[in-house]
């Protein structure tokens, strides 16, 4: 391990070890690094101050107001001179994407444990007014934990939330293998995020089950963005999704498929459904429901971040960019 190294983090730079790098992209990193004072491991997104807009807003706070055992939680935003730095508790063991690629396929009681915790935090998520709108495999993070069987299921990444008090979901946002039908075809016109969410949660599940996405199609290189959107758009209406015979699964199980990829929303499992749903109940740990009421009604710290601190520090690193990149007044 490392001192950060990098000048841009000013005071901040003291505070942390730099451990590896977990991740990067276009519009920042993610970083591993050791809390000198908590001697804890955390992950640190980094993310350039240019690139602030209603998403990267609406991603802190909406996280910010959740702290939940199967959500990944929200530390604090602080601000550099050239990132808006996200720190976040940090998961050990990986994404649910690395392990079906690994496995191929989940049996079915594994797939329920991680499809009882998917539910769980969305449930949470959904009764503090935040829609995720981009659940999928890459965004359930894993964390090994000694004397369980599997690892614990933790959702991460709120950059295409929706929260209820802002305003009604109309963008079309997130992924398009898992994106439902009337997210696809919304073009402007307002959805329930959060029925979309179940949509979502049942494409994870049949991908854990199956180990293949539903709706893609066998060979689409050659299809355009557009034609291949409206192709899938076709599957999802028309319910064109293989169970195939090979995959032995209980009848409760594909009873339950088939109620999450209900097309029409007004028709598809609400949450409170899935939650009633014998094949979700069965082996559902004591009290798992009832966890759920507590941390929705558990205060959060003193010291924690509230959504106005943040909307204030992402406003003033606003202020700060637009006089970096003001023209010089005067003649040329």
């Amino acid at each position: 391990m490392a001192d950060m190294e990098d000048p841009a983090f000013g005071k901040h730079e003291q505070r942390f070890l730099n451990v590896e790098t977990l991740g990067t992209g276009a519009f920042g990193s993610v970083r591993l690094v050791h809390d000198k004072a908590t001697k804890k491991l955390l992950a640190l997104k980094s993310l350039k101050r240019r690139n602030i807009n209603k998403y990267l807003e609406s991603e802190i706070v909406n996280h910010s107001l959740l702290r939940h055992p199967h959500v990944i939680q929200f530390r604090e935003v602080f601000l550099t001179q050239e990132h808006v730095c996200i720190l976040m508790e940090y998961a050990n063991g990986g994404s649910l994407f690395d392990l079906v690629r690994t496995q191929k396929r989940l049996k079915e009681t594994q797939a329920r444990w991680f499809f009882q915790q998917l539910i769980l935090a969305l449930d949470y998520c959904h009764r503090r007014g935040v829609a995720n709108r981009d659940i999928k495999l890459e965004n359930c993070l894993l964390q090994n934990e000694d004397g369980l069987p599997h690892p614990l299921l933790k959702i991460c990444d709120f950059g295409y939330s929706k929260a209820d008090f802002r305003s009604a979901a109309k963008s079309q946002v997130g992924t398009l293998s898992y994106m439902a039908p009337e997210v696809v075809k919304s073009g402007g016109t307002m959805y329930d995020a959060k029925q979309a969410d179940i949509w979502s949660a049942g494409v994870v599940l049949y991908i854990m089950l199956y180990g293949k996405y539903p709706y893609d199609l066998e060979d689409d290189a050659d299809i355009s963005p557009s034609n291949r959107s409206q192709m899938m758009l076709e599957r999802m209406e028309q319910e064109k999704y293989p169970l195939p015979s090979s995959v032995l699964l209980s009848t409760d199980c594909t009873d339950f498929i088939r109620r999450l990829l209900k097309p029409n929303p007004q028709q598809r499992l609400t949450l409170e459904g899935v939650l009633q749903h014998p094949w979700f109940l069965k082996k559902l740990p004591p009290h798992a429901q009832e966890m759920n009421d507590y941390y929705f009604n558990l205060p959060m710290p003193d010291e924690h971040q509230r959504p106005e601190q943040i909307r204030q520090l992402l406003q003033r690193a606003r202020r700060e960019n637009s006089m970096q990149v003001a023209p010089p007044l005067g003649p040329h």
